[in-house]
């Protein structure tokens, strides 16, 4: 794994203040051939959560040029996560110091599935933020294995389904892929699937979805910047069929997306 800050190699000097840092907003993605899928999204999501967070923002030209020195430095294909951050610390009101760290790893795609995620009642804070501080994620993520199920999706206090530990989550009812309706982080990789799944002909919808309704889709997945889809088999109690072929469809929609060079 290699880190670099501002597109420099980073020093010790340069990570210390982030080793306990949660004041910081970040985007993850996988790099193939040196390119990206949904580059304009990740830009667009920094430059939100920037300007959300410290009132400023990096220029995208700027995050391009630091991604492409991290990328270039590494093999064809890795992992990457870009995390914003300011370098005048935390607990502060101070203006600040904005910087970009970019961590690159090996290439990821995800376990195989079929998943059984437990249901717990937790709301994130800014929930539209891809930010830093939030251990709830991995609590409820052991709190599900110890339970006996792979991983932990997520009711807000209406009850109803937003997103598991650090996946989106979409159905199947057939004929059309379901959005859960509630405050959650829109994805990467799920804003790329509805801008190509109108170019594959499928129909695609946002309701509200408690466990109660469950029974009534065919369907359903889990997705991040590791995978467009892994099936999932069993949300709390309830059974759901595994649907190769609406995984397959995410796969295409997915692919449909032109990687691009940073």
């Amino acid at each position: 794994m290699s880190s670099f800050v501002n597109g420099r190699p980073a020093t010790a000097e340069d990570l210390t203040p982030l080793a306990f840092a949660g004041h910081a907003h970040f985007t993850a993605m996988q790099v193939r051939d040196g390119r990206v899928r949904g580059l304009d999204l990740h830009l667009a999501r920094l430059r939100t959560a920037s300007l959300e967070l410290f009132g400023q923002a990096l220029p995208d030209d700027q995050i391009r040029t630091y991604l492409r020195a991290a990328i270039q430095d590494g093999p064809p294909d890795l992992s990457l996560t870009a995390t914003v951050y300011s370098s005048s610390g935390e607990f502060t009101a101070a203006a600040p110091d904005l910087a970009l760290l970019v961590r690159t790893g090996p290439p990821a795609s995800g376990p195989r599935g079929p998943l059984a995620l437990a249901a717990f009642e937790h709301e994130r804070f800014l929930p539209a933020i891809k930010h830093v501080g939030e251990p709830a994620k991995t609590y409820y993520l052991r709190q599900a294995v110890a339970q006996g199920f792979d991983d932990a999706a997520f009711l807000d206090r209406r009850g109803r389904l937003s997103e598991a530990s650090i996946w989106n989550l979409a159905f199947w009812d057939g004929t059309s892929v379901v959005w859960p309706e509630a405050d959650m982080l829109t994805g990467i990789t799920m804003t790329i699937l509805r801008r190509q799944l109108p170019h594959l002909g499928i129909p695609q919808r946002t309701q509200q979805i408690t466990l109660a309704d469950l029974p009534e889709f065919t369907g359903a997945v889990v997705m991040n910047s590791w995978t467009p889809g892994i099936a999932v088999h069993r949300i709390a109690s309830v059974s759901i069929p595994e649907a190769p072929s609406f995984v397959q469809t995410l796969h295409e929609a997915y692919q449909a997306e032109p990687p691009v060079v940073p």
